[in-house]
């Protein structure tokens, strides 16, 4: 059977056959592009997990920041400033105070090694000073002071005594520089047990109280009871 034009039935079925496009059903066609997708090449350029989390990190900072220079007077430059001072007094409490300490620090003896005359403790005191070792100057220079106390019989040696023990048996006897005993003998126990760094200003005021305890003239026994008392 012809149509208009020369053209066959058979001939329009076959052209209608070949023009209608493929169906292809959903489930598959799902299934084949997660398997093309999973294919290592499509993520070779893609940033790694740490990457994501670092990139999400700077980006809350830079919004941070953003917020906060347009609340604070000055902009990007006033909130440097502050930070600059919030570091700088961090770093001078540090300097002052020492490294902190997790725990109180045991109160500890004050001879850890054999027995030395006051003379050696401060010929040791003062090579350390020389070298800037202020923590290590202020301990020499404090067992220097008990040591000259004992060698004057001001003191009964005793072996384990501390340093708060000696500052209270010696104020007895020189009441006037009790107070100053006792604050040279904090300052040892901060430094050798308690983890915190000192200074010139504090081996300066030791060594001043070791000079005034040599010209120190004692009590007598009967006369400190009686101050006591």
């Amino acid at each position: 059977m012809f149509t208009a034009g020369g053209t066959t039935a058979a001939d329009l079925w076959a052209r209608t056959a070949e023009d209608v496009p493929v169906d292809v059903p959903r489930v598959p066609a799902r299934e084949a592009a997660e398997q093309e997708l999973s294919n290592p090449m499509y993520r070779e350029n893609e940033p790694s997990a740490f990457q994501r989390a670092l990139d999400s990190f700077w980006s809350w900072i830079d919004d941070l920041f953003g917020a906060a220079s347009g609340a604070a007077p000055g902009g990007m430059v006033g909130i440097l400033g502050v930070a600059l001072l919030v570091v700088l007094l961090v770093l001078g409490l540090w300097w002052r105070l020492g490294t902190p300490q997790r725990t109180p620090a045991a109160e500890g003896t004050l001879f850890d090694d054999g027995p030395r005359s006051a003379a050696e403790h401060r010929a040791a005191a003062e090579t350390h000073a020389a070298a800037q070792r202020w923590t290590e100057a202020v301990q020499e220079r404090m067992r220097a002071v008990v040591r000259s106390l004992e060698e004057r019989a001001l003191l009964d040696p005793r072996p384990g005594r501390t340093a708060n023990e000696a500052a209270a048996e010696a104020g007895r006897p020189l009441p006037d520089h009790a107070d100053r005993l006792r604050a040279a003998a904090r300052e040892f126990d901060d430094v050798a047990y308690g983890g915190r760094t000192t200074d010139k200003r504090a081996y300066r005021r030791l060594s001043e109280l070791d000079s005034d305890l040599e010209r120190a003239k004692p009590l007598l026994s009967g006369a400190a009871t009686g101050v006591a008392e």
